[in-house]
């Protein structure tokens, strides 16, 4: 049995728990959450960093970060299913994926501004920044979606960043990208792991 260390919250370890359904991997994988604020949280031994999602395979051997772990899993069921084969569609798919994680990290990091900081020593500055990367990766990401049958791991990382602004900023990306609503209504209807991932606070 392999292990996924993730937390319900997480953008990323929802990629992955997506993306084992769509691979039929999901009952080969145990959910464990994991506290990344805990300095004696295991997970720090299988990651140094004490990032989450880890994969932790049946040898003990841990994969992370996402982006590997979902490189991983398409290799496990056989490749070119998450993974396009043909190059240009594979980078292609790939920076999407980058794309949609860095949306995700930036919108992460706005929380975590909020959360760990007393409300006057937030920097301004630095919440103004994240947004930034946010509202570009967004215009990019509605001139240019994934194709609306596409299932790869740019795919399945956008659904993941617009669930996450859902969850943490009540859905205010949805006014400005229409174009990003239908996309991701179109996933959702056809990927019921989508609404059987969906993030909890």
């Amino acid at each position: 049995m392999l292990v996924l260390r993730s937390s319900p919250a997480s953008p990323f370890g929802r990629k992955v728990k997506i993306a084992a359904a769509l691979l039929g991997l999901q009952s080969r994988i145990e959910v464990v959450n994991a506290d990344t604020n805990d300095p004696e949280e295991i997970l720090r031994q299988h990651n140094p960093l004490g990032k989450i999602p880890v994969l932790i395979l049946e040898d003990g051997t841990a994969i992370f970060d996402s982006r590997v772990i979902l490189q991983y899993l398409d290799g496990v069921a056989g490749g070119g299913r998450l993974l396009p084969l043909e190059l240009d569609a594979r980078i292609r798919a790939l920076t999407c994926e980058a794309l949609a994680d860095g949306v995700s990290d930036a919108a992460v990091l706005q929380i975590y501004e909020q959360r760990f900081r007393d409300p006057g020593n937030w920097s301004a500055k630095w919440l103004d920044h994240q947004a930034g990367k946010v509202t570009r990766g967004l215009a990019a990401l509605e001139a240019n979606p994934p194709a609306a049958d596409a299932r790869h791991v740019g795919a399945i990382a956008l659904a993941c960043a617009l669930g996450y602004l859902d969850l943490r900023f009540a859905g205010a990306w949805r006014a400005g990208h229409p174009g990003l609503v239908t996309w991701l209504e179109g996933f959702a209807s056809a990927t019921p792991a989508f609404e059987a991932t969906r993030l909890k606070s």
